[in-house]
């Protein structure tokens, strides 16, 4: 099975500890860095081969992670010479590719099993599957409704339930048909694409452990319950 860690970002809203390391490299619990938690994962999971998609500091990612002996998997690398977005970098590698795989940022800790959402993704036949978490969204206002200027319905300080995209995905090949490598592709647009061609996303419902690690505040929450978690997390690895 191959795998593709997308490392390129700069980390900007992580600083001040991005500005020597880039993100994935960011230690948690002074003992792992994020990138080398998920490798071990990926390799536990039965990924034989991954391709980490890097860009800012990206030879200190390649110094530190090599061709990936140390855990068993062949890992190469492709380089974003300039910002591609969240799907743009995987359009350079496509003819690299097996016709599924799984895609994931390289800045989450999670216990989502790798294994079973690339084999969903395979069986549904959708062009994308989309590893989905359930949150809640608090409106800090009281909230009406209105119709031609008059107030039908209010409710104070209500929550939201949502499903959020986890950052890590089941995608064909195939799907990426059609897009110029070298340019830039969100993952926003990819899936506005697919629903306008009829062609819907699978969702991975998952509501086990999740933290994206993308601002100050989510860093020191992963720092303080990696020890507790731990062996959730580096399970068999």
């Amino acid at each position: 099975m191959h795998a593709v860690i997308l490392a390129g970002g700069k980390g900007v809203r992580l600083r001040p500890y991005t500005t020597a390391l880039p993100k994935p490299l960011v230690p948690i619990g002074d003992q792992h860095a994020i990138l080398e938690i998920v490798l071990r994962q990926l390799a536990t999971s039965g990924f034989t081969h991954c391709t980490i998609a890097i860009g800012h500091l990206g030879e200190i990612i390649r110094a530190y992670v090599g061709d990936g002996s140390q855990w068993g998997m062949e890992i190469d690398y492709a380089t974003e010479e300039n910002p591609l977005g969240t799907m743009g970098p995987l359009l350079t590698l496509r003819e690299r590719l097996p016709e599924n795989f799984l895609v994931m940022n390289g800045d989450i800790l999670t216990d989502l099993d790798y294994t079973d959402v690339l084999n969903r993704h395979r069986d549904s036949g959708a062009p994308l599957t989309i590893a989905t978490y359930a949150r809640k969204v608090h409106i800090d206002f009281g909230v009406l409704t209105t119709q031609e200027s008059r107030v039908v319905a209010f409710t104070e300080k209500p929550s939201m339930d949502y499903r959020v995209s986890m950052g890590v995905y089941g995608l064909s090949r195939s799907t990426l048909e059609g897009y110029t490598p070298g340019l830039p592709l969100g993952f926003d647009e990819l899936v506005l694409d697919l629903l306008a061609a009829g062609r819907p996303p699978h969702s991975y419902e998952f509501d086990g452990y999740w933290l994206d690690i993308g601002r100050p505040d989510d860093y020191d929450r992963a720092n303080a319950e990696f020890t507790t978690r731990k062996s959730m997390l580096l399970k068999g690895a």
